[in-house]
């Protein structure tokens, strides 16, 4: 929040005045889920766990959390922590979505692994997703970087569409039940910015998209291959 060489990255120093500064903000005197916005690979981990410790201690925070975090970092992050017999990471909050399934490589593994949640931000790819190819007149995703990004993804999304008036369902919700059908997913940080999107989202939860969906899904919009190492390597 500032501009300081001490107000920002994962220094015990840092994460304590910064915890403090979101208590004072937020009007509260406890946080759920506290998370790192993003690693810090030059503090020690052990410098890190011994701050969040003392600010589960004190009742400030009860669960942390990670952000854009890569597979090892989330494993380095977890055994370090059981080391000092803390739970260690309760979620992760990752880019993930049709558009960008990157953390299928490592990410989702480990978390599987380690039982840790996953909170996919950005859910319709920027808006992508959203039914772009009806909406690309108006708003933002008329600017030139959307427009760009839809020349680039067009024939996909032609596709992506057409499934989604096959089956009846608006376009967001599909992408959103796509990654809530996912086990290791927590909840998809979605951003409507009317009520009526709002409540069109609230449907996604309860939208189950078959398995020949979810293939058709696969074949528009590509994964990484299956997880590592098998997607790069026998």
């Amino acid at each position: 929040m500032e501009t300081g060489p001490n107000d920002k990255y994962l220094s015990a120093y840092h994460i304590r005045r910064a915890c403090e500064a979101s208590l004072r903000r937020l009007r509260t005197d406890h946080i759920d889920l506290y998370q790192m916005h993003h690693v810090d690979r030059s503090t020690p981990w052990e410098e890190i766990w011994q701050a969040m410790a003392q600010l589960i201690r004190e009742g400030k925070i009860t669960y942390v959390g990670s952000s854009n975090f890569a597979g090892w970092d989330i494993a380095t992050a977890q055994m370090t922590a059981a080391s000092r017999s803390l739970l260690g990471l309760a979620s992760e909050q990752s880019l993930y979505n049709l558009t960008q399934r990157t953390a299928e490589l490592e990410v989702i593994p480990a978390l599987r692994h380690f039982g840790i949640g996953l909170i996919p931000w950005s859910p319709i790819g920027m808006g992508l997703l959203g039914g772009v190819l009806k909406k690309i007149e108006g708003g933002r995703r008329a600017s030139e970087r959307m427009q760009q990004q839809v020349n680039k993804s067009r024939p996909r999304l032609e596709a992506y569409e057409k499934l989604c008036a096959d089956l009846g369902e608006a376009p967001a919700d599909v992408a959103l039940a796509w990654l809530l059908h996912n086990p290791v997913v927590t909840a998809a940080i979605s951003g409507p910015r009317t009520v009526e999107q709002l409540r069109q989202n609230l449907k996604a939860p309860s939208l189950r998209l078959a398995d020949k969906t979810l293939a058709n899904l696969d074949e528009i919009w590509p994964g990484p291959g299956g997880e590592a190492p098998v997607a790069y390597a026998w």
